[in-house]
């Protein structure tokens, strides 16, 4: 497969992440609390952000520019082609096993009641263990915020949930719009203040 159409089939299948399960991906950010955010006014992307390719955007890799640069212009700042915050996004995919394993209870005062505790079954009647073994992806979505000035993260916003396949382009979109809004909403600082 050629390396561009490896990397779309990757980026589609790590961005339903996104669209996890019904509660959505768990979503943390955080910063460093040494920078002063009050000498930052502008933001760009890395080019290629990470999860694009050499030279080309993906229609998802557009669909997270959009939706970032739509929040940091509601924060007030200011798209530039030499940024104080250079903008970065990345996915990455691990392969889950879930095992569970329960135990059937013994029933006390007999198989629905008719033994009425008057005597019992044979020693280890009642007990089993039942095994269950499940596979899953789960995904990761970082976005990064660098001080282009000094090289270094200064603001990280993390989506982690299970992949959810079957999920159609636009309700991939929507959820990266809705994913990227949940990141900004504790994103604590306007351009310049």
């Amino acid at each position: 497969m050629p390396n561009k159409s490896r990397i779309f089939v990757f980026l589609t299948l790590s961005l339903l992440v996104l669209a996890a399960c019904s509660s959505g991906p768990k979503i943390h950010t955080d910063y460093d609390h040494e920078i002063d955010f009050s000498n930052y006014k502008t933001f760009g992307f890395f080019s290629p952000m990470s999860i694009e390719g050499d030279g080309y955007s993906t229609l998802f890799g557009h669909q997270f520019r959009e939706s970032i640069g739509r929040e940091m212009r509601a924060r007030g700042y200011a798209a530039s082609d030499n940024p104080d915050l250079a903008i970065n996004v990345s996915v990455n995919l691990q392969q889950k096993t879930k095992v569970t394993q329960t135990t059937d209870p013994m029933m006390h005062g007999g198989y629905y009641g008719y033994r009425r505790g008057y005597y019992d079954p044979w020693r280890g009647y009642g007990y089993g263990t039942t095994t269950q073994v499940s596979q899953y992806t789960e995904g990761t979505i970082n976005i990064d915020l660098v001080d282009m000035a000094q090289k270094r993260m200064v603001w990280e916003g993390v989506a982690m949930g299970r992949l959810k396949e079957g999920r159609s382009n636009s309700e991939v979109r929507t959820a990266i719009d809705e994913g990227v809004t949940t990141m900004f909403a504790d994103f604590p600082f306007q351009a310049g203040q």
